[in-house]
């Protein structure tokens, strides 16, 4: 692979972790999560940057495999699923809105859902390497939306 090849790609992986610390600045911490009435099958703290890093990093592989061949609405749509992701964060830890959290988190879901299909439509396995995105986001707006009636 030559370097342009490998700067590219570093780029694609990038990306997403850049607006993920956005997100933590916007956040302003984490520490409300313990603090919290939650429901039994919150998972525990630690497990959300392992969970998330994961999830950026399937991310940017998959916008590295069709980003060529997407429109520049499915490229926006990725960036604004990115931006959504981020913003959240400020609802929910930083504000503690958490039915605007989960409102919001909902909006996200349609956003991954149509990134989903568009990735999918140019390449299969970029499109099935968010299938753990979606998912994780249903646990996720379980997890707020109980939050929401448990505080």
């Amino acid at each position: 692979m030559d370097k342009k090849k490998i700067l590219k790609w570093a780029g694609y992986i990038i990306v997403p972790f850049i607006f993920a610390g956005f997100g933590l600045l916007l956040g302003g911490g984490t520490d409300i999560y313990e603090q919290i009435n939650k429901p039994f099958f919150a998972p525990p703290a630690w497990l959300f940057p392992v969970v998330w890093s994961i999830l950026y990093l399937l991310m940017g592989i998959s916008y590295g495999l069709t980003e060529e061949k997407l429109s520049d609405s499915a490229k926006k749509n990725y960036y604004l699923q990115l931006i959504f992701n981020s913003v959240w964060m400020l609802w929910f830890f930083r504000l503690n809105w958490f039915l605007i959290a989960f409102i919001w988190l909902v909006a996200l879901f349609y956003f991954v859902f149509k990134m989903y299909k568009d990735f999918k439509s140019q390449n299969e396995v970029a499109g099935n390497l968010q299938i753990p995105y979606l998912i994780w986001l249903v646990i996720a707006g379980l997890l707020n939306l109980s939050i929401v009636f448990l505080n």
